[in-house]
């Protein structure tokens, strides 16, 4: 199916036009699952006027958020050939949560690991020390088994996401952080862009949740699989029912 999806979307597109439609559409779906009340529509008008274009009822936290998402993306796509390390990961957090961090933590600095422990939603993490101090490995390993090309690089995306998120290293940001990442993994193999849809955030979530609960990643595999296979096969049906002749009058 990925063969057929860059034949008949990506490959159409063009380069340009392709990466602004996954941008708009990950940026919306990445900050969705972290309570933004962004359409796809709003996204698309932000990303077209930029901090010019203040949708009627959203706040300028939620337009700052979704600018910040646009930066990282970019810097992202421009930089596929860094290496997969700490800087790396930084620089991602940073741009991600450059204008929106101190209004929630004020004493927090973008890009920086955390210096107190996490909570979020009814999760409580482990000593923040201990999860920071194995960030290094996680980059480096994974690294190391991006460079060897032994596992498919949908799982090895997924497991990367799943030990990240578990870590949970930043005040803010891990879970837009932890998907660009993923992404990042996926272009490097010339495979395409996952977005997870911000409506199977519960079932997302829940994956996510096992690897806790159950000492598992293999939820997680099978969702990133399950999203990227609902994400292409929606693409080309659109196509095929877009492409039908139309009769006027």
């Amino acid at each position: 199916m990925v063969a057929e999806y860059q034949e008949k979307i990506v490959l159409p597109m063009g380069k340009k036009a392709f990466r602004e439609y996954s941008e708009i559409l990950f940026s919306c779906h990445s900050c969705g699952i972290e309570g933004s009340s962004f359409s796809v529509d709003d996204t698309r008008c932000l990303f077209e006027e930029q901090l010019g274009y203040h949708p009627v009822g959203k706040s300028l936290l939620e337009c700052q958020e979704m600018a910040d998402h646009f930066a990282a993306y970019e810097w992202m796509h421009n930089h596929l050939d860094h290496p997969f390390d700490v800087e790396l990961l930084k620089t991602l957090n940073r741009l991600v949560t450059l204008r929106t961090l101190t209004y929630k933590q004020a004493d927090a600095v973008p890009g920086e690991f955390t210096t107190v422990d996490m909570a979020a939603g009814d999760t409580v993490f482990g000593e923040h020390e201990g999860l920071v101090a194995q960030v290094p490995r996680l980059m480096s390993s994974t690294a190391e088994m991006m460079k060897r090309g032994e596992l498919h690089p949908m799982i090895l995306s997924a497991r990367f996401h799943g030990f990240f998120e578990y870590l949970h290293p930043f005040r803010d940001g891990n879970g837009r952080t932890g998907r660009l990442l993923s992404n990042f993994i996926l272009l490097r193999h010339d495979y395409p862009e996952l977005i997870i849809q911000k409506e199977d955030r519960q079932e997302y979530i829940a994956a996510l949740r096992t690897i806790r609960t159950e000492g598992t990643d293999e939820h997680l595999i099978a969702f990133f699989f399950k999203a990227a296979t609902k994400q292409m096969e929606n693409a080309l049906a659109q196509k095929k029912q877009n492409s039908r002749t139309m009769f006027f009058f």
